[in-house]
């Protein structure tokens, strides 16, 4: 049953993030719902099944992007895999250490993106960092937080991690 819900998530993640959230961001700004996605399924299910639905949603949201291909895959199976990580080590994983750990990696990846642009010099890379980078990767934090909130009110965690 987990793996049907797995499917339908990554299926349905690209339509949600190309439909709905233009109509919900906030100054222009939209979270990543595949770096959020894949790190509650690595804190809720597990260091493999974090890392593998990462790669998933990855592969799929690159497949629909014009950025680099491999890149978003990496980073989405990085975050299961590191959220899984987390859940597993960390005896008491709160909304705010799971916001500002996907905080540091959202900010990690678009500085990593934004180095990767060849044609721009110093101004514009800075101009970028500050008017999308650092507003995403806080957007990206809450909106995980705000999530992971909602589902640890509805379901219990040691319940579902020792299954």
């Amino acid at each position: 049953m987990k793996y049907l819900f797995y499917l339908i998530l990554v299926l349905l993640l690209v339509p949600l993030q190309t439909t709905l959230l233009p109509h919900l961001s906030v100054w222009n700004i939209k979270p990543d719902l595949g770096l959020v996605a894949a790190a509650l399924v690595g804190i809720f299910a597990g260091e493999l099944e974090g890392l593998l639905v990462g790669l998933a949603i990855g592969w799929v949201l690159s497949l629909f992007s014009a950025g680099e291909l491999w890149f978003s895959l990496l980073t989405n199976g990085g975050v299961g895999l590191l959220a899984g990580f987390l859940g597993r080590q960390v005896s008491q994983v709160t909304s705010i250490s799971l916001g500002v750990g996907l905080m540091l990696v959202s900010l990690a990846s678009g500085l990593f993106d934004a180095m990767n642009f060849n044609h721009l010099d110093g101004s514009q890379m800075w101009w970028m960092v500050e008017s999308i980078v650092l507003p995403q990767a806080c957007f990206d934090g809450a909106v995980g937080a705000g999530f992971y909130w909602l589902l640890s009110q509805r379901f219990d965690l040691t319940r579902l991690r020792t299954e």
